[in-house]
């Protein structure tokens, strides 16, 4: 299978569906990660253009990880919008790496600006990438991909529908997380904390509800239609 993750910042991924993306590779899938914005507001001392760079470099060096196909979309951190631009330039994104399954922010649930438009462009064009005449520079996908939304930063306000043990693919969750050594400078700065105690803490969780060690957790919307079966295709906790 083909498994894209758009996160709406450079982290997101690797923050609530890493360990996800991680047992898909080891299961020898395809894995995507595709970042909405540049993340040029992340840092509490450099300019923009700076971070913005070193936020790139760290996000490649995360998907290098698990060897993931990377996306860098580049938009303004903070100012992302669902323009008509916007929407063609994810479709041809999706197009390029044609997944079975998309994992994105939730539109609904989420608290963040940038995160719910995230989760409402990849609702909105997931159906789109099958239409010929929402013409793009890559030719329309065969299928509908299964759209899966992931889990909030600290949960908040998520209500999980299932739930992935990711025990065995917790190092590599950490050490693409780990990648991300700006933003552990950052969170340390403003909130005390780091960016893999925080992950950690969630997933402990989020294991703690699904009985295992080290979890993350999922929804499905609903929509029509959802040729997958209502389980869908993320592989089992217990796997």
């Amino acid at each position: 299978m083909r498994i894209m993750a758009f996160g709406a910042h450079p982290d997101d991924v690797e923050m609530n569906c890493a360990g996800t993306l991680a047992k898909y590779t080891d299961q020898g899938h395809a894995v995507a990660i595709a970042v909405m914005t540049n993340g040029e507001v992340g840092s509490p001392t450099r300019p923009k253009e700076e971070i913005a760079a070193i936020r790139e470099q760290e996000a490649r060096a995360a998907a290098a990880v698990i060897d993931a196909e990377f996306f860098w979309l580049g938009y303004p951190d903070e100012f992302l919008f669902n323009t008509p631009d916007v929407r063609g330039h994810v479709i041809d994104v999706v197009r390029q790496f044609r997944p079975d399954i998309i994992i994105a922010p939730d539109k609904d649930l989420d608290y963040h600006p940038d995160h719910t438009t995230t989760g409402q462009i990849l609702w909105d064009i997931h159906v789109m990438v099958t239409v010929p005449n929402i013409a793009t520079a890559t030719p329309p996908c065969e299928r509908i991909a299964e759209l899966w939304f992931m889990d909030t930063v600290a949960g908040l306000n998520f209500q999980p529908e299932q739930w992935i043990d990711i025990t065995s693919s917790w190092p590599q969750k950490a050490e693409m997380l780990a990648c991300h050594q700006s933003q552990e400078i950052w969170l340390q700065q403003q909130y005390g904390t780091g960016v893999v105690d925080n992950a950690a803490i969630q997933a402990r969780f989020r294991g703690y509800q699904a009985g295992c060690t080290y979890a993350e957790a999922f929804r499905r919307p609903q929509f029509f239609p959802q040729p997958t079966p209502s389980r869908g295709l993320l592989p089992t906790a217990w796997d």
